[in-house]
């Protein structure tokens, strides 16, 4: 065996798929069919069943990935460590965060950054959910959480102020008082959503509301407060710097979040993540103000 062969396993036994595994090891799908087929003619055993809703393990495959995966862990380890002794103010670094963050916050900080280093090349991750630093899916998160991963070790940037916001056209505030948010409609946040802090407040504050229109995207609701579909709870990074949305009532007290910026406990010395931590930390902490609902006061 060598390690090569294993990746292709684990890929496989991982994604369920051959795509699956061709996108996780950048590869196409037939290397991974030939790659695995050969495999299994070496070994003399056969690893996974293929069925028409993809690839399952055998009990033979599933014996050796419990063993694959430590080797695997181990090697995530190892390649940590080693990235962590890099003293290199150059290379690759790849940042996670969301997409509102870059858009409202992130993008002049990181072009600031940029133009200091220009020997560290950028790559940038949009998701909703955490990427697997363990796995180095990304050596920098910045995102928006009330508990960050135990896994994780950085910092705390801001607290992250939610209010209710409407658009300045918002044809039925005419009729209904601003102040009195149950007279409103409302655009909500769908299941994917729920667990975050504005949400909940949502759920106890305005169960009476008329909600014509759910996203599951913080930029969706905001565009379509600033169309007039309705009231939105939206962070202030955001919702004080449209032009088309005015403050219902002021930050929410219960409804807010954190910003926190996140490494790996192996990668903290490595020279260019570090150089990065210390100044997006800078230039968040200028922004407190905006985050924490202050520019609007």
């Amino acid at each position: 065996m060598d390690w090569d062969d294993l990746r292709y396993f684990l890929g496989i036994a991982r994604a369920g798929s051959l795509s699956g595994a061709a996108i996780a090891l950048g590869v196409n799908h037939s290397t991974v069919f030939r790659r695995i087929q050969a495999f299994e003619a070496r070994l003399g055993v056969r690893l996974f069943d293929r069925l028409p809703t993809g690839y399952a393990l055998t009990v033979a495959g599933d014996d050796m990935l419990a063993s694959v995966e430590k080797v695997d862990d181990e090697i995530d380890i190892l390649n940590r460590r080693l990235t962590g002794r890099d003293l290199r103010l150059s290379g690759p670094l790849r940042i996670t965060t969301t997409v509102s963050l870059m858009h409202w916050l992130l993008a002049p900080p990181l072009a600031a950054f940029k133009a200091k280093f220009p020997g560290i090349d950028l790559e940038l991750a949009v998701a909703t959910d955490f990427f697997n630093l363990s796995k180095r899916q990304a050596d920098v998160a910045i995102r928006p959480t009330i508990s960050p991963p135990e896994t994780l070790i950085g910092r705390r940037l801001s607290k992250l102020a939610f209010a209710p916001y409407a658009s300045v056209r918002y044809p039925p505030r005419s009729k209904a008082p601003k102040e009195n948010l149950k007279a409103h409609p409302w655009i909500g946040f769908d299941d994917n959503l729920a667990h975050l802090a504005a949400a909940k407040w949502m759920r106890e504050n305005l169960q009476d509301a008329a909600i014509g229109f759910r996203a599951n995207n913080l930029m969706a609701m905001l565009a379509a407060a600033r169309a007039g579909m309705g009231a939105a709870v939206l962070p202030c990074f955001m919702g004080d710097q449209e032009t088309e949305l005015e403050r219902l009532k002021p930050p929410l007290a219960k409804a807010g979040s954190e910003l926190w910026l996140l490494t790996h406990e192996d990668l903290r010395n490595t020279a260019r993540v570090r150089a990065f931590m210390d100044f997006m930390a800078a230039a968040i902490q200028s922004d407190r103000d905006l985050l924490e609902g202050r520019r609007a006061a």
